[in-house]
């Protein structure tokens, strides 16, 4: 039954549980929040810790929140609500479907009563996302917009031409117009947003969009406490692609394998995949946001590629596992294509996962961060391992304190569930949290999960 799965399931960016009807303006807000980002359920009657509660007067609550919706959301919304029952106990089942609004609490107005979904919770739009919310419905992507104060004088021509001509194709006005990267306005041609991205001048890129650019650190041990090599890209996004992989290489083990005669060198994570995510970082970024850059960050256990940008509105990452393809920037979207740097639409997150098990290498592990968006790489288990051992030892003596104490709770072959774990830890700790713990720590391989029942128990791996 599906209400026995989404139970199950934690809350997120388009599942949110709530008690009762008690306190409706949460409900409201969550309701808005998914119609603006991406849909989503909202279970009534099903506690935050997926405790199943009920609601009473079944019928009574449906009409009341039906009537409650209508007169507090604008413009005018009809979620489905259906009414489940489980374990004789009635729940409140309200899908919401993504539209182009934005709908708002109409007693907040606009742009105030604008919510959308971060993670797993609803938080005001702000300037920034209701922005890119509202040129998701007019059309035109942020780097598709024209830059009238400037000239053609502010793009450097010649470094297009040979980045053109090295992926062998030509390139002249009509192309860079086809393309987006100049654009006609009145009766002037500019440069497009998207074409200083690429093409701009250095100086003149650090004045209008100072942080469309790649910043790269190597960190000791597995925190951001300490750099100790750091390189941050000059020029713009296209060189970014040539100059990561380079500063991965320098920050990174490389293994062999001896077949013969013959020795295999097997990097610490697949460049193959790495590329492929960083083009896709370069491709997606919100380059309208002000204050963050796209990131490449090396710990001793694990790379993480992050850009600015949630996901872009009505998409989640289920539809880009399943191969959707949604372009936040056109201009450097047809570019990329243009120079055979992205290829068919909606397959990277297929190519990247083939990659990493062609070569043996943990798969990646994609995370939407509120309003960034980051992909965690882990390295290959012949660059790490100690002898007659299963694990990374950097991985060992190296995890968190907190996730250290939720390894030694468990007795050996002993199996627990997520409630008895909350009651052994010797220290209070979020729900939210240690739901994130746990599953980092099966992603590693010290942790299995299986569920018996309704219930989910944790056994550790020895």
């Amino acid at each position: 039954m599906e209400i026995e799965k989404l139970i199950k399931q934690p809350e997120s960016k388009v599942l949110e549980f709530k008690s009762d009807l008690s306190s409706l303006d949460p409900i409201l807000k969550t309701i808005v929040a998914f119609a603006n980002t991406a849909g989503g359920t909202l279970l009534i009657g099903i506690s935050p810790q997926s405790e199943l509660l009920g609601v009473e007067n079944i019928f009574k609550a449906e009409e009341k929140l039906a009537n409650t919706i209508a007169d507090n959301i604008h413009p005018s919304m009809l979620p489905e609500i259906e009414i489940s029952t489980l374990n004789n106990k009635n729940i409140l089942i309200v899908k919401v479907a993504y539209w182009k609004g934005p709908f708002y609490l109409k007693k907040l107005g606009m742009p105030n009563g604008v919510y959308i979904r971060l993670g797993s919770t609803s938080r005001p739009a702000g300037p920034e996302l209701l922005a890119e919310m509202q040129r998701t419905i007019l059309q035109p992507s942020f780097d598709e917009q024209p830059l009238l104060d400037l000239s053609l004088d502010s793009l450097e021509f010649k470094k297009a031409q040979d980045v053109f001509q090295q992926a062998g194709k030509n390139l002249n006005e009509q192309k860079l117009r086809s393309l987006g990267v100049l654009v006609q306005s009145a009766n002037k041609l500019v440069p497009s947003i998207g074409g200083l991205i690429l093409f701009g001048k250095q100086e003149i890129r650090q004045r209008f969009l100072p942080d469309a650019r790649v910043s790269c650190a190597r960190f000791r041990g597995n925190d951001k406490t300490e750099i100790i090599d750091r390189y941050e890209v000059e020029g713009t996004i296209l060189d970014a692609v040539s100059a990561v992989p380079k500063f991965i290489l320098r920050n990174t083990r490389l293994s062999a394998k001896i077949q013969g005669i013959r020795r295999e060198n097997i990097p610490e994570y697949s460049l193959t995949a790495i590329r492929e995510v960083l083009i896709n970082a370069l491709a997606h970024c919100d380059y309208s946001i002000t204050g963050s850059r796209i990131q490449i960050a090396i710990f001793n256990d694990r790379l993480e590629i992050q850009n600015p940008g949630m996901l872009p509105f009505g998409f989640t990452l289920e539809d880009l596992k399943d191969g959707v393809s949604r372009v936040r920037n056109r201009v450097i979207a047809r570019v990329f294509n243009e120079l055979d740097l992205m290829e068919e639409w909606g397959s990277g997150y297929k190519r990247i996962i083939e990659a990493c098990v062609a070569g043996g290498y943990p798969e990646a592990i994609w995370q939407e961060l509120g309003t960034s968006f980051r992909v965690i790489f882990y390295p290959h288990a012949a660059t790490s391992l100690e002898p007659n051992s299963s694990k990374p030892t950097h991985l060992i003596k190296d995890l968190p304190p907190k996730q250290t104490a939720i390894l030694n709770i468990f007795a050996v072959d002993e199996d627990l569930s997520f409630r008895q774990i909350m009651e052994r830890l010797p220290f209070n700790i979020p729900e939210r949290s240690l739901r994130h713990d746990l599953a980092k720590l099966r992603s590693l391989g010290f942790l299995t999960s299986k569920t018996q029942g309704k219930i989910i128990f944790w056994h550790k791996e020895h």
